[in-house]
């Protein structure tokens, strides 16, 4: 077997940061207090759709720790607007690098780096019963798209710059068996066959209500639409412990934190085609 999950961590990386974090799991849960951040807490915001790399990354961080992480997974854009007014939090992991880039300017994020990054792909029904191979297909007459062109940016916008970078958006759209808001919702239609393929992020296909609920037809990165792709993380000004805020970030992008962002659908920062990615969008900072 390959060394090398899609690009990801090495299979042996993923597997020992797992298996390091349930262990760790397992002393914390047997009431061990230790920890070299005991009894301190420290607050961590992100985008919403980074939730299911979060929290069990946090549980394992606070176990290693014993740090108690108060976590917001949340619309990026409401956060990002928030900080720039007077909201504050400890660290902050955006979606768009410009709001990284924009914290930092202004002086509320110290400094951010890599964390992950997406990727889209075609869904369909288990077996694939319209034979679908690739996303041009989606505009083949007859077919049964599900497009969710109002689900909360970057999503559906996101998805739809991805169509028409393809050259089939009208046709995709003329198929739609309906335009609906919510990418999670409306991906259902296609596990339960009423509709034939939607393009969705991978990581959507990670969620636990959609395990083993689709066939998976990677696309082609060309038509990625850039600004959604990158994740980030940072340090904002606001730490009351910037020692304990740098150790979490040291923690989130390490082997043992990335491999619960790898099995959320993430490509991890940390993992080659993480750093080539990483090269092509800017991503670092500075």
């Amino acid at each position: 077997m390959s060394e090398k999950q899609g690009g990801g961590l090495s299979r042996r990386a993923f597997l020992t940061g797992g298996a390091a974090a349930a262990a760790a799991l397992a002393v914390r849960a047997a009431g061990e207090p230790g920890g070299p951040y005991a009894g301190q807490g420290l607050q961590v915001w992100s985008c919403g759709g980074l939730a299911e790399g979060f929290m069990p990354a946090n549980a394992a961080y606070e176990a290693e720790s014993g740090c108690a992480v108060s976590y917001t997974g949340a619309f990026a854009a409401a956060l990002g607007k928030s900080l720039l007014g007077g909201a504050t939090t400890e660290v902050f992991a955006p979606r768009v690098l410009d709001l990284a880039r924009k914290l930092k300017s202004v002086g509320k994020m110290l400094h951010y780096q890599p964390l992950c990054f997406t990727s889209y792909v075609l869904v369909t029904p288990k077996g694939n019963p319209a034979g679908i191979g690739s996303v041009h297909d989606l505009a083949r007459p007859g077919l049964r798209t599900m497009l969710s062109p109002d689900s909360s940016p970057p999503g559906g916008a996101a998805s739809m710059a991805l169509l028409k970078k393809a050259g089939v958006v009208e046709g995709a759209k003329k198929n739609a068996i309906f335009l609906g808001s919510c990418v999670q919702h409306d991906v259902s239609e296609v596990a339960a066959g009423r509709a034939d393929a939607a393009v969705v992020e991978k990581r959507i296909t990670r969620l636990p209500r959609y395990r083993d609920a689709f066939e998976i037809i990677p696309i082609p990165e060309e038509y990625f639409p850039a600004p959604p792709v990158p994740f980030s993380i940072g340090v904002m000004k606001f730490a009351k412990n910037r020692e304990l805020a740098e150790d979490f970030v040291r923690f989130i992008t390490s082997e043992a934190g990335q491999s619960h962002f790898e099995a959320a659908g993430f490509v991890p920062a940390l993992s080659d085609e993480g750093r080539r990615l990483a090269k092509k969008y800017g991503a670092y900072d500075g």
